[in-house]
C-alpha cells in the first residue's frame, strides 16, 4: 500500500487573511476620466485606490494583499474588494453609455443660431446651435458620454429656450407681428 495521503493543508492556504469589502462613491467625471481616491477602512487603514478611465457603476476593483492579514506572519493577506458607485450628477442623466442634459439657450441664439458653451464631463466646449432651433430639440456631441463595456457614448443636449424676464419693446413688436401673420403656430 502506502498511497498518498489525501487532504491536509496545501501551502497554508487556509490561513490566508480575509477579503475586505468596501464601497467607494465617485463622481461621474472621475469615472469617465479616471482618478485616484483615498479610502478608509473600518480598522482605520487608508488606501489609495486607482479609478481606471471609463470605470463603470458597480465595477469591483481588487487590490491584492490589501485585505486582512493572514493568520500567521508568513501566510498571505486577503484582498481588498472596492465596489465603485457612481453618484447621481446634478447636470447629466445617464442613459446607458449616453448622457443627457438640458441646455439653456437664449431666444436670439435659438432663432439666429450661434455658438453656445456646453458643459461636458471633461470641461466646457462650444456647440453650434442651428438657426430656428426650438425647445426640446436634441443636439448630439459624439463621444462625450459615459462608458459602458469600454465603449464611449454620446452627450445629448436638449435645448431649453430661455425668454427674457422682461421682453423689450422690439421683441414684443416682433412677437405681435408673428402672431398677426399667424406664424409660429404649430
Amino acid at each position: 500500500g502506502g498511497g498518498a495521503r489525501a487532504g491536509g493543508p496545501r501551502g497554508g492556504f487556509s490561513a490566508r487573511g480575509a477579503d475586505v469589502k468596501a464601497t467607494l462613491e465617485i463622481g461621474l467625471e472621475d469615472a469617465i476620466s479616471g482618478t485616484t481616491r483615498r479610502i478608509q477602512f473600518s480598522d482605520g487603514r487608508t488606501l489609495d485606490v486607482t479609478i481606471p478611465k471609463g470605470a463603470a457603476d458597480g465595477q469591483v476593483i481588487r487590490l491584492r494583499g490589501q485585505g486582512a492579514p493572514g493568520a500567521s506572519g508568513r501566510s498571505e493577506a486577503g484582498d481588498a474588494l472596492i465596489t465603485l458607485k457612481i453618484a447621481p450628477h446634478p447636470v447629466f442623466q445617464r442613459d446607458g453609455a449616453d448622457l443627457t442634459m438640458d441646455l439653456p439657450v437664449s431666444l436670439p441664439d435659438a432663432i439666429l443660431g450661434g455658438k453656445v458653451p456646453v458643459r461636458t464631463p471633461e470641461g466646457t466646449v462650444n456647440m453650434t446651435i442651428p438657426p430656428g432651433s426650438s425647445s426640446g430639440k436634441v443636439l448630439r456631441l459624439k463621444g462625450r458620454g459615459a462608458f459602458v463595456g469600454g465603449k464611449r457614448g454620446d452627450l445629448l443636449a436638449r435645448l431649453m429656450i430661455l425668454l427674457p424676464d422682461s421682453p423689450d419693446e422690439g421683441l414684443t413688436k416682433v412677437a405681435q407681428a408673428m402672431r398677426d401673420k399667424g406664424a409660429g403656430r404649430p
